[in-house]
């Protein structure tokens, strides 16, 4: 039987922007045909939401793509085309170990968009060719006639044609209270059918759907990574500096007469000292540990980024619902009228309540409620169509009374007072309402007599028990919070105050582009998109951002904030979408996760450090080495064991005691290039005397000479790396026992391979250890150096 009229067969475009198909009384009779639905399911693709995925390969690869690599892979192709085999598979080495280890931890951390498509219903009763059957949601189409049910998933925003049903909304639209719905409303995919029946048409589907834009949102969403940028301008600023000290090398040894085949090896030399060759890496050790450190407390890291982007977190956005509140209804104030205590009221509402039902608002009063004294002898459930449910009870002297229980404005109308006391009611009920509290009505009364209005009784969704000492002690580590909802203003005026939000209430409308923070502290009525373009909006002011959610609604932000977290509660969505989710209960898990950010930030910060200053000193070494011998002072095998002994080894940074800074961290460049400038001339000149010293006074040979260079540049790297290691002095704090194990290698192995002439010309071991004592030495110069250069720049 064909149940298609002719506007069935409607243009899909004009489907999609009408929403509508059919008639409504076709629809709600009939539904599509089979046919009908098959051909707009090809057209318009499944109810499902878009997935873009690299593939793990491409993945991989881009771990060989990025600046640090690019450097390393040209000189492997130097070194191969020089016929340095050895040297150009020990860099190979290296390259490979960088992706490998940050291609592991990405892969360990990585969240991916299918979650998203779970949140819709796996199945869904159409009716389709004039019968009621189950199909995958996922085959879902406008025009579709389907049926909502107690329980329930609605899998594709549709319009209600019949029924009424309760629907919770709170993960879409952050409105903490369910939402009555009959025909003509509109019903978001993902809400949860609370209470009730209904039938409804399918509007939209997939990615047009509000959830599906909002995960549209969620896969464009992206913020720039600290880690690259950081990354990027160390490698800028020494590939700078490098070029102009290889020019100056080559224009000198080109003056000298030096042939061809050693001012290549000369060049690769140079550039090879130039390279950070750990710093990527040790940015994902550094994080990793941190990671394994919160996992310890009830926090996992989904994205490693966010670590790093937590020592600078300035601004926390934080959802209202099920983040800053438990989004759990509970009773919050009661109002007995004259006759009447608390007590009694909620003993009465008590019994005209579901008991062990699906029923929010009658969960909360019943878990309110002490009992009561009363028989229950019939109870009715909540109606949809009078917004009220009833009891017929016995009281202790075997009289009967019925007892009704609903929206305040129902109850009110049925009850009988006279005017000052129904006065006194709508005063009461108004202070209520003001502060965005859900107001129900309990009256009293004989099975068929006049009712009384016993008392009122306020739902909220309480705040979370830690949310207000979380915001206090945020302010003290310089994290500024704002509230971020969808709720009403008056509901999140109320939550604010009692979390400790004092500031004023973005004024209803669209927000402002050039939001700062501070400037408002409750943004309230904000649909997803908007909590998304406001993180962006503080970003854009060089905030470093955090959003806290919980719901789908909240995913957009969470995806674009520096650091996401999603709480416990989370869905599936947010959790996907954020790069922190809390696996207890609680907010605790973000000043750790802000904690551990800093304390991460300066491991990799001694780090940063020590390999500025210590290639600055490469690199003009090898200049004052070609002009004082007229050779190259290092060769590309020695500089590929300066980059294991040296760089490598000095990732032990990423387990040291460190202090955590107790404002929010910030990436200074610049002022971190001149105190590298500043300590890299004073390991200079150590290294140059030395150098000297072989030279002119023990009348070494160029090979000797090499050796020479290559342990005075790694035990002035564990003078430099001991000097950096606190912002205050070198005395401050113990190193952890990985780094001093990685400094007895260090020594041990460059000191094994000199004293034995392994990969380089012998050296007396008296030389080695005089150099060693010499460096002992210049930590303490470098550490006052260090004092005075971060006091002139007030960096400590």
């Amino acid at each position: 039987m064909n149940a298609v009229p002719a506007s069935g067969s409607l243009p899909l475009g004009e489907i999609v922007r009408s929403g509508r198909t059919q008639s409504t009384e076709h629809a709600a009779a009939l539904g599509l045909t089979t046919d009908e639905a098959r051909r707009r399911l090809l057209e318009l693709g499944p109810n499902a939401v878009r997935e873009e995925s690299p593939a793990p390969w491409r993945r991989l690869a881009r771990k060989f793509w990025a600046p640090v690599p690019w450097m390393l892979e040209a000189a492997i192709v130097l070194q191969v085309a020089l016929g340095e085999r050895i040297e150009a598979a020990v860099i190979a080495a290296l390259v490979c170990f960088n992706a490998a280890l940050g291609y592991v931890q990405e892969e360990r951390a990585q969240a991916t968009l299918e979650a998203l498509r779970s949140r819709l219903a796996l199945t869904a009763r159409v009716r389709r060719d004039g019968l009621w059957t189950t199909i995958p949601a996922a085959e879902l189409v406008p025009g579709d006639v389907v049926k909502l049910s107690l329980g329930g998933v609605v899998g594709a925003d549709a319009r209600l044609l019949e029924g009424d049903v309760l629907l919770d909304q709170s993960m879409l639209t952050g409105e903490s209270l369910p939402v009555e719905a009959g025909p003509e409303y509109d019903a978001y995919a993902g809400s949860l059918v609370r209470r009730g029946e209904a039938v409804a048409e399918v509007t939209a589907t997939g990615s047009r759907t509000r959830f599906g834009r909002t995960a549209d949102l969620v896969r464009t969403a992206h913020a720039a990574s600290s880690q690259q940028e950081v990354v990027l301008r160390v490698v800028r600023n020494l590939a700078v500096f490098s070029g102009a000290i290889v020019v100056a090398q080559v224009a000198y040894a080109s003056f000298l007469g030096m042939p061809t085949g050693e001012i290549v090896p000369l060049i690769l030399t140079a550039i090879l000292a130039a390279i950070p060759v750990a710093l990527p890496a040790t940015f994902t050790l550094a994080a990793a540990l941190g990671a394994r450190a919160l996992a310890r407390r009830g926090v996992l890291p989904t994205r490693l980024s966010a670590i790093d982007e937590a020592a600078g977190l300035d601004v926390l956005c934080a959802d209202k619902t099920g983040t800053l509140t438990r989004n759990e209804l509970a009773v919050t104030a009661v109002r007995a009228m004259p006759g009447y205590d608390e007590r009694s009221v909620l003993a009465l509402a008590a019994l005209a309540s579901s008991e062990g039902g699906a029923d929010s608002v009658d969960a909360a009063v019943r878990a309110a409620s002490s009992g009561a004294e009363l028989r229950l002898v019939r109870f009715v459930p909540f109606d949809p169509a009078t917004k009220m449910s009833e009891a017929i009870a016995v009281d202790p002297a075997g009289t009967t009374v019925r007892i009704v229980k609903g929206a305040f404005a129902k109850i009110c109308a049925i009850c009988s007072a006279q005017p000052p006391a129904r006065a006194v009611v709508l005063a009461e009920a108004e202070k209520l309402l003001a502060q965005g509290f859900r107001v129900l009505g309990v009256a009293l009364g004989a099975p068929d007599g006049p009712l009384e209005m016993t008392g009122l009784i306020a739902l909220s969704d309480p705040p979370r028990p830690d949310s207000a000492g979380l915001i206090s002690t945020l302010r003290a580590m310089g994290v500024e919070t704002a509230m971020v909802t969808g709720d009403a203003p008056a509901t999140a005026a109320v939550v604010a105050r009692e979390v400790g939000l004092t500031g004023p209430i973005c004024p209803p409308g669209p927000l402002p582009g050039t939001a700062r923070p501070g400037e408002f502290a409750v943004f309230a009525g904000v649909f997803p998109e908007d909590k998304f373009h406001l993180v962006r909006a503080f970003q854009k002011g060089g905030h470093t951002v955090g959003m806290c959610g919980d719901g789908v609604n909240d995913a957009p932000a969470l995806r674009q904030a520096q650091v996401g977290i999603a709480v416990c509660t989370a869905t599936d969505v947010a959790k996907a979408a954020a790069g922190i989710v809390l696996t207890e209960p609680g907010l605790e898990g973000i000043v750790s996760a802000v904690k551990e950010g800093r304390v991460t930030f300066q491991r990799i910060l001694t780090y940063t450090l020590r390999s500025m200053t210590q290639k600055i000193t490469q690199m003009l070494l090898l200049a004052v080495g070609l002009v004082m011998t007229g050779h190259a002072i290092l060769t590309p095998l020695l500089m590929a064991i300066l980059m294991i002994a040296g760089d490598f080894l000095a990732m032990s940074a990423t387990t040291d005691n460190v202090r955590a800074s107790v404002r929010p961290d910030r990436w200074r460049i610049g002022e971190l290039t001149i105190l590298g400038i500043s300590l890299g001339v004073c390991s200079l000149a150590f290294c140059t005397g030395v150098l000297a010293a072989g030279h002119f006074t023990l009348g070494l040979g160029v090979r000797p000479l090499r050796t020479l260079a290559a342990i005075t540049l790694v035990f002035s790297g564990q003078a430099v790396f001991y000097a950096v290691r606190t912002r205050g002095r070198i005395w401050d704090s113990r190193p952890s026992p990985w780094v001093i194990l990685s400094s007895v290698v260090d020594v041990s192995i460059i000191s094994f391979l000199a004293a034995f002439g392994v990969l380089m010309a012998p050296l007396a071991l008296s030389i080695v250890g005089l150099v060693l004592c010499g460096a002992a030495g210049l930590a303490f110069i470098l550490d006052a150096v260090k004092y005075g250069v971060l006091a002139r720049l007030e960096m400590r």
